[in-house]
């Protein structure tokens, strides 16, 4: 399991782009989620209570691991 305190950056490239927080523990739930307009920018982090993120939409995601473009 990568670090609880690990942030990414996600930048949205088209408006509605969504993030959504996903849960902790034995069942994965949505907990948060969050629409960004084109150009908004996002940081987000894992945290105890967040075990993974999801995003949907046309977005540059930026973690400790490199780049992200949700087009290539």
């Amino acid at each position: 399991m990568g670090n609880q305190n690990e942030s990414i950056v996600i930048k949205a490239k088209e408006n509605g782009v969504n993030v959504i927080g996903l849960t902790r523990g034995s069942d994965t739930r949505f907990h948060h989620s969050e629409k960004l307009d084109k150009g908004e920018v996002m940081i987000a982090q894992f945290t105890e209570h967040t075990s993974a993120i999801k995003i949907r939409g046309k977005a540059v995601i930026q973690t400790v691991h490199g780049t992200i473009d949700t087009e290539e």
